[in-house]
Formats: C-alpha cells, structure tokens, sequence
C-alpha cells in the first residue's frame, strides 16, 4: 500500500503504515487520515496524534494503549473523558488510528483493526 501526495508515492505497509518514520509530515498526516474516513483534522485530533509520536519518538517506543491514552487526553483537556470521546475522533480503534496517522509503525499489541 501507498498514499500519493503532490505527486510523491510515500510507501506503506499493507495496513496502511508508513514504512519510514520520516516520510511523515502534517500534510501525510491529513492524506493518511482521509483514506481513513477522517475528513478533518482538528485540534483534538493533533492533540492525541502529537501525544503518540511523542511517547513513540521519545520514551523509547511506547505505544500507550487506550486507558493510557484516555488519561493523558484529560490531562491534556482538563476534563474527564471516556473512551466514546476518543472514538468520536478516531472511529475504527483510537490508539491504533491515531498511531497511523501520525506516522507511527504497526502497533505489536493485539487487538484492533
């Protein structure tokens, strides 16, 4: 698999991650999340992308799971939220959705899409 963007072929691997790391930009960002049903990118959406590549980029390929993830969210928000808050943003699977989008490779736990 592969996205096109202004005329590049960035490759992927047959579900949709990126092979390299650094092909990522926002703008594969928003490619990789329109093939993904996701029309729009808001801020919630960077918030939860930019929280995964940090933990993957910088605290050693962590790649935090869902009740990891929905902590980090309310401590980014201010608020409490539940897991349906992340699934309004990422649809089919929000630690793995999110992880694609942002570039990140295949996740090694099980479960998901």
């Amino acid at each position: 698999m592969s996205y096109e963007l202004n005329g590049k072929t960035i490759a992927a691997n047959a579900n949709g991650f990126l092979d390299n790391l650094d092909d990522w930009s926002e703008e594969v960002a928003a490619c990789i999340a329109q093939a993904e049903g996701i029309s729009e990118l808001t801020q919630r959406h960077w918030d939860v992308i930019n929280y995964m590549r940090d933990q993957y980029i910088n605290n050693g390929s962590t790649q935090p799971n869902m009740r990891n993830l929905v902590k980090a969210m309310q401590d980014e928000w201010g608020e409490k939220i539940e897991a349906k808050a992340l699934y309004e943003l990422f649809p089919k699977n929000p630690d793995k959705q999110s992880s694609k989008i942002g570039g990140l490779p295949d996740t090694k736990r099980k479960g998901g899409y």
